[in-house]
């Protein structure tokens, strides 16, 4: 069953793998046809080329991963590849439970990180402080990372009470790959700290890696304005990080835990995939936003609500009854998102999958 596929697809991101799913679709017109197979790929197979696909289809998941958008490859006549890229969703993980932290954890969870707080003193490592964190770890600082496994999609922000605390995590982190690891600290501090490093031993290239002083320059002075700066310069990275090698421009692609869930359970009533395969113009949702639609009317997710919603819904039903794949075209422009209440409309390409 395909359910079990994005059950497997949900396990590989969670652990903190770079996939795409390549789903094969066979035309039978310009919008509808039938899916003969779905392949998840990590991104250590892709670089390997575990599977034998031509070099085509290889640039195109690269460019996936480079947008953070759905590509689609001709193989042969009628037949095509729908490459869909998910990423981990991004893991800042604060060391320093202090007044910084806790404006940094509310805006970092807001913008879609998934916040691990660690702290050694019970008084500041607690979810009633910190309850937007998805984890909160109370345990001195050297024995933590034994409970985080840390990867390299992983950002890292030390804002410890000390010197002592932050040289024990610093030497640390720098013993992985990570995205981003950042210092709070004065340039006199951070410059010391750096010397006495390369004095031991580490690097140059792994020592300038380390942004501190943290954040923007935005003449913070609060803890709220610190956190906004942090937050700011975490996006940026988020982002570049992604791009850094082929200056495409990316949008982080919208993976939405609820529907992945959804859609890997088994269901005795037959429900639809629906996946935005491409936007133009002001639209409420991007390429691979996605929800789930059941034959009773139930639906989970959005691509963006209102009536033409409602459309694609009403045309997943009819497809539910003989499975396979429908593409439609969904114009927000004019008079639609007049209705609809958007300021200027768009268009969007919306696959519907029954399987």
């Amino acid at each position: 069953m395909l359910e079990s596929l994005y059950k497997t697809l949900l396990a590989k991101v969670n652990e903190g793998n770079k996939c795409v799913m390549l789903t094969y679709l066979n035309s039978q017109s310009s919008k509808n046809g039938s899916i003969s197979e779905k392949i998840i790929l990590t991104e250590d197979e892709i670089e390997k080329k575990s599977l034998p696909l031509n070099d085509d289809v290889y640039e195109k998941i690269c460019l996936s991963f480079n947008t953070g958008k759905p590509q689609t490859v001709n193989i042969e006549q009628n037949k095509t590849i729908l490459i869909e890229p998910f990423l981990p969703k991004p893991r800042l993980i604060i060391f320093g439970g202090g007044h910084v932290s806790k404006p940094l954890s509310e805006f970092a969870s807001r913008v879609g990180f998934s916040v691990t707080l660690v702290d050694d003193r019970p008084f500041f490592a607690n979810t009633a402080r910190f309850p937007e964190a998805e984890r909160v770890i109370c345990e001195a600082f050297e024995k933590s990372f034994d409970l985080i496994n840390l990867r390299k999609s992983d950002f890292v922000v030390i804002v410890t009470r000390g010197h002592r605390y932050d040289d024990i995590v610093l030497r640390e982190v720098l013993e992985h790959n990570l995205s981003y690891v950042g210092m709070i600290g004065s340039k006199r501090k951070v410059r010391g700290m750096k010397e006495e490093l390369l004095n031991d031993g580490y690097s140059k290239e792994k020592l300038d890696s380390i942004v501190a002083p943290i954040g923007l320059d935005i003449n913070s002075i609060t803890p709220d304005e610190i956190g906004i700066s942090i937050v700011a310069q975490l996006i940026s990275y988020k982002n570049r990080v992604n791009v850094k090698e082929s200056g495409e421009k990316f949008n982080f692609p919208e993976f939405d835990i609820e529907v992945a869930e959804k859609i890997s359970e088994e269901s005795s009533i037959p429900k639809a995939l629906i996946t935005i395969l491409s936007s133009k113009g002001s639209v409420p949702r991007k390429a691979g936003a996605k929800m789930v639609a059941y034959y009773d009317g139930r639906t989970i997710g959005s691509i963006g609500g209102g009536c033409s919603e409602a459309e694609v819904i009403t045309k997943a039903r009819d497809l539910m009854q003989d499975k396979g794949f429908l593409i439609e075209h969904v114009d927000l422009t004019g008079e639609v998102a007049e209705t609809e209440g958007m300021a200027c409309g768009g268009t969007l390409e919306v696959l519907v999958e029954v399987f």
